[in-house]
């Protein structure tokens, strides 16, 4: 028997991206939602992620957090899905991945919070500004039809998850190509299932509030 693989979320966070990849790989799932100052505080959760956040994965025995790592983890540990990079994808794979869960995350994190790197101290955030950072997440999401290239990937899940927000809630730049990207890689059916569930899920939440 495949371990089992338990999905702790709540739907008002970074948990609609494991949401998303979950569903793209289409592999059996149980959902546990947490509740905010509640649950998710809970001794029983932090002994499984001691940071109380969400969202987390537990497969079989194995616990995966941050929203990067879980796709990255499905990916490869459900090859056959096709999300894993090709050897001629990994390097943009990676290299993209990994620019949204560093540069891109605290760049829009920062700048939403009204706080700008003054000109000086550039080198030390890492991002060097917020401008450097929408153009560089321009060029990247121009340069093909997806991430790593022609074809979608769970990097495509992770970088289309903060691009899509960041253009909802005003935090990225509106720009044609930040749309165009959206556009292509939501317009899956395992996004739209991924965020009719959360939707669904996040109603009932509120309602027993």
């Amino acid at each position: 028997m495949a371990d089992e693989l338990v999905f702790y979320t709540n739907p008002m966070s970074r948990g609609r991206i494991a949401r998303w990849m979950l569903e793209e790989t289409g592999v059996p799932y149980t959902t546990e939602l947490l509740t905010f100052g509640g649950s998710i505080k809970a001794p029983e959760y932090l002994a499984v992620n001691p940071m109380g956040k969400v969202p987390t994965i537990l497969h079989g025995k194995t616990v995966v957090t941050e929203c990067a790592a879980i796709c990255a983890y499905l990916a490869d540990t459900f090859a056959d899905t096709g999300l894993a990079p090709r050897p001629e994808e990994r390097g943009n794979y990676h290299r993209w991945m990994f620019f949204a869960a560093g540069p891109l995350e605290a760049a829009v994190t920062n700048h939403a919070l009204g706080y700008h790197i003054p000109p000086d101290k550039s080198r030390m955030a890492g991002y060097g500004s917020y401008a450097d950072v929408m153009d560089t997440l321009e060029k990247a999401v121009s340069a093909s039809p997806y991430i790593a290239g022609n074809r979608f990937t769970a990097a495509d899940v992770y970088v289309g998850s903060h691009v899509a927000w960041g253009l909802g809630f005003g935090t990225i730049e509106k720009r044609q190509a930040f749309a165009d990207y959206v556009g292509r890689v939501t317009d899956r059916p395992a996004y739209k299932r991924a965020h009719a569930i959360d939707e669904e899920a996040m109603q009932a939440m509120q309602k027993s509030a």
